[in-house]
């Protein structure tokens, strides 16, 4: 049986070929692209269940590319994985808050990607049915109220606009309110990945949920040496 579709967007041949390579091995199937105005259109048009995404293009870039597809109503819930040569963690943190799914620095090894790969596929497709009720829960934790059912973030009454990653983010640690939560935890259970694939990957993502709640920021705390908590609200 077929695995999934996945949309390989890469001007380097050569990265572009291993990329393919490996994962025609595994058994997915794989589409090309080498510009972002062409992997628009392919996306759009196959529906690939997932995109592996390079920041640098020729034309429109992959953080342009990204943001298009997010705000695309047919191609918005693909998952993104984006690559790059820039370790810089702003281009990381852009990337993110784009509603990328991960960021990949290269060189990379083929296992890693085929990891990340499989643990992105893996959160947005399987969801246990204990899962599925906890994320219909509603979250009220002082000023901060988290609409699972909606998938929505109100601060004060005001929308923050968090990525579907960031949300599950945040929803996960505010049902654990005062509890120290390991980063292994976190990336079991909201990223789907095993310890050995983190790549300072929740440390990004909490740097920019904490920028969009704004004045809320202090609920997430960082606990040194384990990982990060939310706050109790103060009575």
């Amino acid at each position: 049986m077929a695995r999934e579709k996945i949309l390989i967007v890469e001007d380097d041949p050569d990265i572009s070929e291993m990329i393919s390579y490996n994962l025609s091995r595994e058994g997915y199937q794989v589409i090309l692209s080498d510009n972002g105005e062409q992997a628009v259109s392919r996306a759009m048009e196959h529906k690939p269940g997932l995109v592996i995404l390079d920041i640098m293009l020729p034309g429109m870039d992959g953080m342009e590319v990204c943001r298009t597809l997010k705000q695309a109503a047919v191609t918005e819930d693909i998952p993104i994985i984006m690559l790059s040569a820039k370790s810089q963690e702003t281009d990381k943190v852009v990337g993110l808050e784009l509603g990328a799914d991960d960021y990949m620095t290269k060189p990379f090894s083929p296992r890693e990607l085929i990891a990340r790969i499989r643990a992105v596929l893996r959160r947005t497709k399987v969801k246990m049915p204990v899962q599925a009720a906890q994320a219909e829960q509603t979250v009220l934790q002082g000023e901060i109220e988290i609409d699972g059912l909606r998938h929505k973030v109100f601060v004060s009454g005001k929308e923050a606009p968090l990525t579907t990653t960031e949300f599950r983010l945040l929803h996960y640690l505010a049902q654990k309110p005062g509890e120290a939560i390991s980063r292994e935890r976190i990336l079991n259970n909201v990223f789907g990945y095993n310890s050995d694939v983190y790549d300072r990957t929740i440390d990004t993502h909490i740097k920019t949920l904490r920028k969009k709640l704004g004045p809320a920021r202090e609920y997430i705390e960082t606990v040194r040496g384990i990982g990060y908590r939310f706050r109790e609200a103060r009575t």
